[in-house]
């Protein structure tokens, strides 16, 4: 007799009944007590109060067996209204506790696996336990419900971890078998590689002399452009030194007549004022001028006739290319042309 068919719908039927025994909070099997909501929804008590607390944050930390409030249903959102005793004043299920109590006494529960979890950052009393399918992170429960995620989709954690597994190891053997293909393709391109590098090599090689080339032209020309603005600067920096220079000596002159006109004001003698004050006032009327000076014009210092319009040079830069086939042959034939003309020469 085939027991196979009987098994495997006996395991089907276990599956579906531990799915009815998870809490839609924590995302594992009720844990004593249950409490039955209502909408005879059931939740474990410390969810069913960590649910209140995040709903009613003026009694996070306080006793809920004296504050009345009020939640929604994780399941179908419907409002749960608690008196004054708090999500202990709440029915608990018995019939599920004692459905719980069977089947870990059967010893055909399935719970997640218990370990170091990490602890969630939003929620830190709340362990990562579930899976946001969504967003593809992992995230708690209380994310789930109050956070980032209550619009998401989530599965348990060790649900999408064994499925992630698996999905991984399917890959690893679909290119494990094809390993010895991969390996004789890949001898083929070895090979091939060292051609390319070959005859890349040689026309590197040739691209770089030809490069030089036009490198040793600009450069011969940017050095005879650049002597040309330096000569014009030399002479322009030294034509304004000297003006600086005269206008200096002009300032100096200027400021020791001020202070001989302030002396002279002093002169306690009428005569010797007199005399001394016109020869000052010849000498300032002299100094107030400074048409001797030579002036620069305006724009003086401008450099701009020195500009280059390299437009039509960068385009032909940029469109420098590899010579097509028929270019190729016209070169040749040229070469070739060149080659008699020199022989019958």
């Amino acid at each position: 007799m085939d027991f196979q068919p009987s098994i495997i719908r006996a395991s089907s039927t276990m599956e579906t009944l531990e799915k009815q025994l998870i809490c839609p909070i924590c995302l594992e099997m009720f844990e004593k007590p249950v409490v039955i909501l209502p909408c005879q929804h059931n939740l474990c008590r410390k969810c069913a109060n960590d649910v209140f607390q995040a709903a009613n944050p003026y009694w996070q930390g306080r006793s809920t067996m004296i504050s009345g409030g009020r939640f929604r249903c994780p399941s179908c959102r419907h409002e749960v209204i608690l008196d004054r005793h708090g999500v202990y004043g709440l029915q608990r299920n018995l019939l599920v506790e004692n459905i719980i109590d069977i089947y870990k006494e059967e010893g055909i529960s399935r719970p997640l696996k218990k370990g170091n979890q990490p602890m969630c950052e939003e929620h830190e009393d709340e362990k990562i336990n579930i899976y946001c399918m969504t967003c593809q992170v992992p995230t708690c429960s209380m994310c789930k419900v109050f956070g980032a995620h209550k619009d998401c989709e989530v599965a348990p954690l060790q649900n999408v971890f064994e499925q992630q597994k698996s999905e991984l190891a399917d890959g690893v053997a679909m290119l494990v078998a094809g390993n010895d293909r991969v390996n004789a393709i890949t001898d083929q391109l070895e090979e091939t590689c060292k051609r390319i590098e070959e005859n890349s090599r040689l026309q590197k090689n040739l691209l770089m002399e030809q490069f030089d080339h036009l490198y040793r032209i600009l450069e011969e020309r940017k050095k005879h452009m650049i002597e040309t603005i330096t000569k014009e600067q030399e002479e322009k920096m030294t034509f304004i030194k000297d003006l600086i220079k005269q206008y200096r000596e002009h300032l100096e002159g200027s400021s020791k007549l001020v202070e001989n006109a302030i002396q002279s004001m002093e002169e306690p003698g009428i005569t010797t004022f007199l005399v001394n004050a016109k020869k000052l006032l010849e000498k300032i009327t002299d100094a107030s001028r400074t048409s001797h000076i030579p002036k620069h014009e305006d724009g003086f210092e401008n450099m701009d006739h020195f500009s280059v319009n390299l437009e039509l040079v960068e385009e032909a830069l940029k469109n420098i290319a590899f010579a097509t086939e028929d270019e190729t042959e016209d070169l040749e034939t040229e070469d070739e042309d060149d080659g008699k003309a020199d022989d019958q020469q």
